[in-house]
């Protein structure tokens, strides 16, 4: 079975896109922070710096460089620039800097990625700049004017005060003068307890159009004179296009070209994407698939099997010697786990609208890295970076998918055939969960020893699969050890196991089949997490321990960890009996540096329907941008992660995945919905993510709480193929 192989890129492209996969680049920035010469925005009005305009009627437009695709990244980042500028919040707009601009002016806006939880997280310190720097501007402009010191003057609610004779003015009438002055060389940053807009919980800014429909999504872009594009490419990855059949489908209505995709696909641009793909579906397409069509789940299942117990694997985490410990163990116990592909399925298919000419391309699109888009479109059209642009729309989802820039080549791709004609590609359901990136596939072998007195004294994890970096970012790769496979596992750093263990060996086999993985919302915290937790709970189970009590002895010297389990245990009132015909189970995890935990109560009916009554569950991230949206994200990512649990879960026959809409790929209903009781814990310190770590202990709490209900161990997901089902 072959390993995927990454495709290859030009140095351009390269240099462009790995930039923008980056962890950010938050120090030695060359932000235009000000100086002699202002720079305006579209409609004129000054800019103070990168991060902020200001329109003379006080209007303040925050610029944003990372994506909103419904998890309030936008929101939160304005709410860190308006504090430090002291700005009238009810007069805040944003808007997105194009990365074309970012390229121009030395990437003054940092990071374009969004994903791995790192908007707000690791741009927090230069946006907070940005906006601080903005505001010592704004006050030295009113000074000057005022001919006083600088010192005497304060600003508050986009109103400049000149404390001794009580003058005021506004930062929208001193904008055209701050946007001249040279900036200050430091500024320093406000203590997060003095925060007055950051760390509340303010309603966000993108909700008012989302529920009139004035928000525009890439899907919904309309230029002059603009043609539909359909697409199908080959089914089985690593196949070809071998041939089709236009004269069968010339006369057909609309149709005004078919266009040959790269080696692997075949668009049909028509007047209308509903005429487009009506062509491409009677289109006689011949596919080369390739010895990849020779490829099963069954086949997948097996080759991951075998690494379960042999060959080479790559060391994540070691302490101590676990043979031995294992050998000398008066207990041992032993579980195979495992975990499926998972589709992204985001609610707008993939879609992309390029323009061509000989000397511009731009795009309109959503996309989780506009920087790698940026690159994407540089590479298929082959001009010069200040010949193209990217214009990213709000996304209708992402969850890791949109990090990937296929969609964006072929728009380009395409559009290159119709040169000065706008091509919108839209995506079928049906291609989009057919060609998606999914969550990596993996089994896990784990081995537990207790001694005599039911202490645990050994662990052995072997994880047998994919990995993702291996396929997506293979430069990140560390002496052929993808750092990933290991999130919440590793011995230290942003995500680390939340036990002390004397004797502990996670290893990992890498198998990757030619299916390509994706960054699926938290990616190896999914997996991870059942895996680690279900099998504490089987340990915990053969010591004869209660399962907190069990977890706490072996978290006593991880304090972050243990305090976000105890407060989940609390609120769900662990230490008092379940009301009758509910059931209970905890989990908990440290990844995307925020140390998160879950309890679940449930009720299972007839032996196999599980209702999901009530999840507590706690985050500390170390500060809180916004709390309410840390609890809409708490909840949201448990409707990710319970369909995952669930329903989730993509098979291979044929070396294709089966599952291409949502007949056969579901979604939880409203009614499935558990209550969720949120604790948001800041403990302050240090800066972790939400969106993501989240996401993980849902599934293992109810899986627990199974257990604990019925007195079966599911260890396989997902849940529809045990003929398990919500109730």
């Amino acid at each position: 079975m072959n390993q995927h192989v990454s495709p290859k890129l030009s140095r351009r492209a390269f240099v462009i896109g790995s930039a923008a996969v980056g962890t950010g680049l938050a120090i030695g920035l060359d932000m235009p922070f000000g100086g002699p010469a202002v720079v305006r925005a579209a409609d004129g009005s000054p800019e103070v710096n990168a991060w902020v305009v200001i329109r003379p009627d006080d209007t303040v437009v925050i610029r944003i460089a990372r994506s909103e695709m419904g998890q309030g990244t936008l929101t939160g980042l304005a709410q860190l620039v308006a504090e430090e500028l002291e700005c009238d919040w009810s007069k805040v707009t944003t808007e997105y800097p194009t990365p074309g601009q970012n390229v121009a002016r030395k990437r003054a806006w940092g990071d374009y990625s969004t994903g791995g939880s790192r908007g707000i997280r690791t741009s927090q310190d230069y946006v907070r700049k940005g906006g601080a720097t903005a505001r010592v501007m704004l006050i030295q402009a009113a000074a000057d004017e005022w001919k006083v010191p600088a010192s005497e003057c304060t600003a508050a609610s986009s109103v400049i005060t000149h404390t001794p004779s009580g003058k005021t003015t506004t930062y929208g009438k001193v904008a055209e003068a701050a946007a001249k002055l040279t900036p200050p060389a430091d500024v320093k940053l406000k203590d997060p307890k003095d925060w007055k807009i950051a760390g509340k919980p303010i309603k966000r800014l993108d909700t008012a159009d989302k529920v009139t429909g004035a928000m525009t999504y890439g899907i919904d872009i309309k230029l002059p004179g603009m043609l539909n594009a359909a697409i199908k490419d080959c089914p089985v990855t690593g196949g070809k296009l071998k041939s089709f059949d236009e004269a069968k489908i010339s006369g057909m209505k609309g149709v005004k070209k078919v266009a040959r995709v790269g080696d692997t696909a075949v668009a049909v641009v028509a007047d209308t994407w509903w005429h487009a793909k009506t062509a491409l579906d009677a289109l006689p397409i011949v596919w080369d698939e390739g010895d990849n069509a020779k490829v099963s789940s069954e086949t997948i299942a097996k080759w991951l099997a075998e690494g379960l117990d042999s060959g080479p694997a790559y060391v994540g985490n070691k302490s101590g010697d676990v043979t031995a410990a294992l050998a000398g163990a008066a207990k041992k116990i032993e579980a195979v786990y495992n975990y499926p592909y998972q589709n992204h399925a985001t609610m707008e298919p993939l879609n992309a609208t390029a323009l061509y000419t000989a000397d511009k391309c731009e795009v309109w699109c959503g996309t989780q890295n506009g920087e790698a888009a940026f690159a994407a479109v540089l590479e298929a059209s082959g001009l010069s970076a200040e010949k193209c642009d990217v214009h990213k729309t709000i996304l209708g989802g992402g969850f890791g998918r949109r990090g990937q820039t296929d969609y964006v080549r072929q728009a380009v791709e395409i559009a290159k055939q119709m040169p000065g004609t706008p091509i919108k590609l839209l995506w079928s359901r049906e291609e989009d969960m057919t060609h998606g990136r999914y969550h990596p596939i993996t089994q896990c072998k784990l081995t537990g020893g207790l001694d005599a007195d039911n202490n645990l004294v050994a662990l052995h994890m072997r994880i047998s699969g994919q990995s993702i970096l291996f396929s997506l970012r293979p430069e990140a790769l560390v002496n052929g050890k993808d750092p990933a496979t290991f999130a919440g596992l590793n011995e230290s750093g942003e995500a680390a196991i939340g036990y002390s263990i004397p004797n502990i060996l996670i290893e990992h086999s890498m198998r990757n089949p030619h299916i390509i993985p994706g960054f699926w919302r938290g990616v190896n915290v999914n997996h991870n997490a059942i895996y680690l937790e279900c099998f504490m709970d089987e340990l915990a189970h053969a010591a004869g321990q209660d399962p907190l009590a069990f977890r706490r002895k072996l978290m006593a010297s991880k304090p972050k960890h243990l305090a976000a389990l105890n407060a989940v245990a609390e609120k769900i009132g662990w230490d008092k009996p379940a009301p009758q015909g509910v059931s209970r189970g905890l989990a908990h995890l440290m990844s995307y540096n925020s140390y998160v935990a879950a309890a679940a109560e449930i009720s299972v009916v007839d032996g196999s329907k599980i209702k999901v009554r009530r999840i507590v569950a706690a985050t500390d991230p170390g500060y809180a941008v916004n709390p309410a949206q840390i609890e809409r994200q708490i909840a949201g990512s448990f409707v990710y992660g319970l369909s995952g649990l669930f329903y989730g879960g993509c098979t291979v026959k044929d070396g294709r995945i089966e599952q291409t809409n949502f007949d056969s790929y579901d979604s939880m209903r409203i009614a499935a919905m558990p209550k969720v009781d949120s604790i948001v814990m800041p403990s302050g310190g240090f800066w972790g993510g939400v969106g993501e770590p989240t996401i993980a202990v849902a599934a293992p709490a109810v899986l627990n709480a199974f257990f604990a209900a019925t007195g079966k161990r599911i260890r396989s997901v997902p849940l529809r193929d045990q003929n398990i089902s919500f109730a």
